[in-house]
């Protein structure tokens, strides 16, 4: 089988390996779609993810497929299942796991970050991390319930009301979603904060009420302009200092900033805790997807939310690196692999 190796910090070279066979509790999955994210960008190029990684390594974590073999002690799918992966694997006997906060687990495995992952034409997992997709729902779907799961977490912790005013800085992928999540939350407004003009015109076909070009735009004059007095969430999904700052910047009094995107482990902001004090603002940030993975595929089995106008294209492994390498190419949307 093909699979695309990370060696080393950029060198990633696509290998001829056997195809695995699933132990006791374990399921073979012929992946069939598997996307592209930042934090694959963060690991190419030497950084720190959400855990150590291991070298040699076939990243890869959103991923669906067909269970193609199910080892002993396996239940709830069979050969030809159609499923999607939940990457984050709980060890469940943990402080952490046993708190609740299993996203913490101290002895979690993390299928394309610290085990071989999706970017395979086979990938074996164990059998609690696949969820079935419905009938109708494609491979590509599927493979966004992750990103999705991620996402529900996140806008769970911002607690929006119905009738609230949402900000959202960044129309990618993440962003996007959180768009849609907003609404279905009973955002009465949403505005979205981003430069790509085709980003923006996505944006307000998926429920943004109000998009502002921050490059040619002053976005505190435009939201002036709209009459948005109180913005009571932003969730920041660039993951850039600029960006954290600027959330911060129009974050309304008594409201919540979501930092949701991924900085480099180093990067640093400033801030002015006397501007938190005097609006009372509350930071939070969002790791992984905590036991959110069915809701995700619910929502995508019931054409709830859109998780594929906002790709920009599907591609042969063999460009993986291309993508992982270009951030020109990515400014462009998703990509997945297929």
């Amino acid at each position: 089988m093909r699979s695309a190796v990370l060696h080393a910090t950029k060198v990633l070279i696509i290998d001829n390996r056997d195809i695995p066979q699933p132990s006791i509790g374990e399921v073979l999955v012929k992946v069939m779609a598997c996307g592209i994210c930042g934090t694959d960008v963060h690991i190419y190029e030497g950084d720190k993810g959400a855990a150590d990684n291991p070298l040699p390594i076939v990243l890869g974590h959103e991923f669906s497929g067909v269970v193609e073999a199910v080892g002993d002690e396996v239940t709830g799918v069979t050969k030809g299942t159609r499923v999607c992966i939940d990457p984050n694997v709980l060890c469940g006997h943990c402080y952490y796991c046993l708190s609740g906060i299993g996203h913490f687990c101290e002895n979690m495995i993390g299928i394309g970050t610290t085990m071989d992952g999706g970017f395979s034409q086979y990938c074996v997992v164990p059998g609690r991390a696949v969820y079935p997709i419905g009938d109708d729902t494609s491979f590509v779907e599927g493979a966004m319930a992750e990103p999705l799961a991620c996402c529900l977490h996140g806008m769970d912790m911002c607690k929006v009301d119905a009738g609230d005013t949402v900000a959202i800085i960044g129309g990618g992928l993440i962003g996007l979603l959180m768009v849609q999540l907003a609404k279905l939350r009973g955002a009465a407004r949403v505005v979205l904060i981003e430069p790509v003009d085709g980003k923006r015109e996505m944006g307000k076909k998926l429920g943004a009420d109000l998009c502002i070009d921050p490059i040619n735009e002053d976005v505190s004059v435009v939201l002036k302009r709209a009459d948005v007095f109180r913005i009571n969430t932003v969730i920041e999904c660039v993951g850039k200092t600029s960006t954290i700052q600027q959330a911060l910047e129009i974050a309304g009094k008594k409201s919540v900033v979501m930092l949701f995107g991924l900085t480099k482990p180093d990067e640093t902001i400033s801030v002015l805790p006397f501007e938190l004090f005097r609006k009372e603002i509350e930071i939070k940030s969002s790791f992984i997807n905590p036991y959110t993975i069915g809701r995700a595929v619910a929502l995508i089995d019931q054409k709830k939310i859109d998780v594929t106008s906002m790709l920009a294209e599907c591609i042969p492994l063999e460009r993986l690196e291309e993508i992982l390498s270009s951030e020109e190419l990515r400014t462009r949307g998703k990509y997945i692999i297929i």
